[in-house]
């Protein structure tokens, strides 16, 4: 019988947001979710199969976008504060709900968002860190892509610009994984 392989490639990419002039905005919501629902969960879905025993390696591709913001300390602050009233929040709701069929719900999420920044802090406050450690372990195969997640087929056109985005891509990645990508 002919032996396959199966190749799980996750891609994490969100748009570039950072509104210092605003003390909340909608945009950056969008990055402080995808680290509560996604990124977070796919660390500790990581330290459970390497706790278990699990061997395991897939592929990760981190935008350079979403690496800019997960490296920026004002959107890490930001982060905390965020995780700090969905905490405050969630407390709230589990007295609210006491005795009724959503205390169990409430006390989920609010064991889930403690949880969320107790990781977030085991890290360092830098998913990159946690990431990195991954890839270190054999586990995670880290890939980029280009600089500003555009469709490069459509940029070439403009041959500079194509190497352009992959050249800040690149250099991006060694910035942050200390070696090119194996991958793009």
């Amino acid at each position: 019988m002919v032996k396959g392989y199966l190749a799980l490639v996750l891609h994490a990419h969100l748009p570039f947001v950072r509104h210092p002039e605003h003390q909340y905005a909608l945009e950056e919501r969008w990055l402080y979710e995808a680290i509560t629902e996604c990124y977070l969960p796919l660390i500790w879905t990581f330290e459970r199969l390497i706790s278990d025993g699990v061997k395991f390696r897939l592929t990760l591709s981190l935008s350079p976008p979403l690496l800019t913001m997960l490296n920026d300390d004002f959107l890490r602050q930001r982060y905390i504060g965020h995780l700090n009233r969905l905490i405050e929040l969630a407390d709230k709701e589990v007295h609210r709900t006491a005795g009724t069929p959503f205390a169990q719900p409430a006390q989920m999420y609010r064991e889930r968002f403690r949880r969320a920044l107790n990781t977030f802090n085991a890290y360092g406050q830098n998913l990159i860190t946690a990431f990195r450690s991954f890839q270190e372990a054999g586990r995670l195969e880290i890939i980029t892509c280009a600089a500003t997640h555009g469709y490069l087929p459509l940029l070439f056109v403009n041959p500079t610009a194509v190497e352009a985005q992959i050249t800040v891509a690149i250099n991006l990645y060694r910035k942050h994984f200390g070696h090119n990508p194996p991958g793009f």
